[in-house]
């Protein structure tokens, strides 16, 4: 769940290429499973249940806008944890971005709805979007883009071997590294400079 008690900051990361990817187990009784069509209501059910947008129909709006418009796209990219009875707890879509011309693969909307929180399930679904990720790119430098308000998943990005980007940037983010650092110290309770 996003803490939006403090101030939105953009946070931008990159895992470096050649790094090896740890295996993550998920807890029993849950499993990965690739989007299906129709699976858009579903991504956009968790999304708004974390705080990403107000309204399921804004977030369903989204992605068709930004995901269904490339044909295969959802199918190959996005990926959900599913409950034995079929619920979808949580998400993450292996997608990309651009710096300039040049294409580059990032780690995309990573959530896992509230009532599935504190079972390591974010911290596998991260694992297994990086695993696509180097399926589908190989291996690559993979981007993420987050916010302060997410300060409890920096930590889970970091272990999973993310770095900040301090300076530069990608996509349309502005880089606020500098504005955001000393609340996610304050809230992660660490030194980050």
């Amino acid at each position: 769940m996003l803490d939006k008690s403090i101030p939105y900051y953009n946070i931008l990361m990159l895992r470096k290429c050649g790094k090896d990817l740890p295996h993550y187990e998920l807890p029993k009784g849950y499993s990965f499973v690739s989007f299906l069509p129709g699976d858009e209501e579903k991504w956009a059910e968790i999304e708004t249940a974390v705080g990403e947008f107000d309204s399921a129909v804004e977030a369903l709006s989204f992605y068709r806008k930004n995901f269904l418009c490339y044909p295969g796209g959802a199918e190959r990219r996005t990926i959900f944890i599913q409950t034995a009875e079929g619920k979808k707890a949580g998400t993450a879509t292996s997608w990309w971005n651009y710096i300039g011309p040049k294409r580059i693969p990032t780690l995309e909307w990573i959530a896992v709805k509230p009532e599935f929180q504190g079972l390591g399930l974010g911290k596998a679904v991260i694992y297994e979007g990086l695993k696509r990720m180097q399926l589908i790119e190989g291996d690559r430098d993979i981007f993420l883009h987050t916010q302060t308000w997410s300060y409890r998943a920096i930590k889970v990005y970091l272990d999973a071997g993310f770095e900040f980007i301090k300076a530069s940037s990608f996509g349309s983010y502005k880089n606020e590294y500098e504005q955001a650092i000393p609340y996610l110290e304050e809230k992660l309770e660490i030194k980050l400079k």
